[in-house]
């Protein structure tokens, strides 16, 4: 599983509309569709909108990585987005979210699923990395910044 591949200028959104966590991934889960990278639009807004009822992917610091895991997936498919203003997404330090990840994935691809988020975790630990992202201000510099940390790591 390769992070760098997942990550595209075209799936990410900077701004974001969305004000509220469900209307953020509902955004996000349209990007996907509206790139050609899902069918079953809504199917995997409530796979993902279930997961996030269950206990909120808002971590901490800033970020939120909504992800479900839906049958009608082929691969697993990610989006990024930067809302305009950060969105409460009951996180557990009381921090309003600046960059939501979303990773949905087919349901059976439990391993890879795991590493992408382990990988985003891991770069979204360090502050630079993590307020650098927080700044940018589109979708052009996120992916830059994504794919050039992910290709240091790498290296």
């Amino acid at each position: 599983m390769n992070l760098t591949d997942l990550i595209q200028e075209n799936t990410i959104l900077a701004p974001l509309r969305s004000t509220d966590r469900q209307g953020a991934i509902s955004e996000l889960v349209d990007l996907l569709s509206d790139e050609g990278c899902i069918a079953n639009c809504e199917i995997i807004k409530k796979a993902v909108w279930d997961r996030e009822l269950q206990r909120t992917t808002g971590i901490g610091e800033g970020l939120a990585i909504p992800h479900g895991r839906c049958d009608q997936l082929k691969k697993m498919v990610l989006a990024m987005g930067r809302p305009s203003t950060p969105i409460d997404f009951s996180s557990p330090d009381k921090r309003p979210v600046e960059l939501i990840i979303l990773l949905v994935s087919p349901t059976k691809n439990t391993s890879d699923h795991i590493q992408a988020l382990g990988k985003i975790s891991r770069l979204m630990v360090d502050r630079t990395f993590r307020e650098t992202a927080y700044a940018t201000e589109n979708a052009t510099d996120l992916c830059a910044l994504f794919q050039n940390a992910l290709a240091e790591a790498t290296a």
